[in-house]
């Protein structure tokens, strides 16, 4: 599958799978896929299929046009959009089955407008903003806008949810200050009676560290991938990453002693040393960053230079044995030797998120494991 190709991603569908049963066995609670960012580098429909085989019921996306997508390919499930919509899509939103989320009192209003002009129920989820700063009702505005069905009256309710700030961080305390808040949120809409069928708070670190977070239904992304979110929130061992980044040594040859390499010489040969090319880059999501290694043959190789827009020059001296050809992994295993995302991440201050989220569209997307 691979012979046609300088580089490509190998993500084993099965993988995704497993990590998809874990999530719903360890937190007993129905799983959202979270496959927006193109499925966070994966290739957005062939992840959310696997995690729908795996027993995933819903997918979650940061805008329509990746769920109008998902639709279009034939996923089926319940969809719910994280992020903003504008009004004037509220239609499609109605035709397609999707539910958008409401943040915002103004912008609730609108597609109440927008979907009573259709002459349909819009399905929504209102967002509370528990501490994070970001979309969400304050609490209070979320109290008297559910309480109000007036404010409503184009618009099907069907949950309500808040995202954590520091999840990932799990002995921060932050979390539990926000399930707090959360809790008495809750606790006022039960005692008014508008408390809505699909309550749901976790993400992937949420779900894992915190039990008190699993509600009605679980967020999952980069656990369902087998990407630690965090140094400090690991994965169970039992996870095992989806994704490997690969390519094929494109050149070799030996240098002499002084010899610039790559763009602006910030590499000089010390002594006759040999140097291969790898053919990515920084448009494929390879950051111009120094400190980079790859494996190759099984051993880590110092990338050295300047990486460039396609290409990215290491030193085999301790791989003699390469050719032209030879496999290189970027990320993933070769050997007993591994480069996770969350590595790379450390080496370019970053999080893994931000790693395989910037994985480019011109890198193929292998898939292993495809179901029949």
């Amino acid at each position: 599958m691979t012979e046609g190709f300088s580089t490509w991603l190998e993500i084993d569908l099965d993988r995704i799978r497993n990590n998809v049963q874990l999530l719903l066995e360890s937190s007993g609670t129905p799983v959202m896929a979270v496959v927006k960012a193109d499925g966070y580098g994966h290739g957005a429909l062939a992840v959310a299929r696997a995690a729908m085989e795996a027993g995933a019921t819903w997918c979650g996306l940061a805008r329509l046009d990746e769920a109008l997508q998902l639709r279009r390919a034939g996923i089926n499930r319940r969809i719910l959009v994280l992020g903003y919509t504008p009004p004037n899509r509220i239609e499609d939103a109605i035709a397609n089955n999707v539910a958008l989320t409401v943040y915002d009192r103004g912008v609730a209003l609108a597609y109440a407008q927008r979907a009573g002009e259709a002459g349909q129920a819009l399905r929504v989820h209102v967002k509370v903003d528990t501490g994070m700063g970001r979309l969400g009702m304050p609490a209070e505005e979320a109290l008297a806008f559910l309480a109000g069905s007036q404010d409503a009256e184009a618009l099907e309710i069907e949950g309500v949810f808040t995202h954590f700030a520091r999840a990932d961080e799990p002995g921060a305390g932050t979390t539990e200050q926000q399930l707090a808040v959360f809790d008495r949120f809750l606790d006022e809409l039960e005692s008014i009676g508008a408390r809505p069928a699909i309550v749901h708070a976790a993400n992937s670190s949420g779900a894992l560290y915190f039990p008190a977070a699993r509600f009605d239904l679980v967020r999952t992304g980069i656990a369902m991938l087998g990407i630690d979110p965090a140094p400090e929130a690991p994965l169970p061992p039992e996870f095992r990453a989806a994704l490997s980044w690969k390519a094929r040594l494109s050149s070799k040859k030996t240098l002499p002693p002084q010899h610039g390499i790559s763009y602006g010489h910030a590499y000089i040969t010390q002594t006759d040393e040999c140097i291969g090319v790898v053919p990515v880059g920084y448009a494929d999501g390879f950051r111009r960053v120094p400190g980079n290694y790859v494996l190759i043959e099984g051993r880590r190789v110092p990338v050295v230079g300047n990486v460039a827009m396609d290409q990215t020059m290491v030193r085999l001296d301790s791989v003699p044995q390469a050719e032209i050809g030879s496999e290189v992994v970027i990320i993933g295993r070769q050997g007993d030797q591994v480069i996770s995302a969350q590595e790379i991440a450390r080496q370019w201050g970053t999080i893994s998120y931000e790693v395989v989220c910037g994985l480019a569209d011109r890198l193929p997307r292998v898939y292993l494991n495809e179901s029949k």
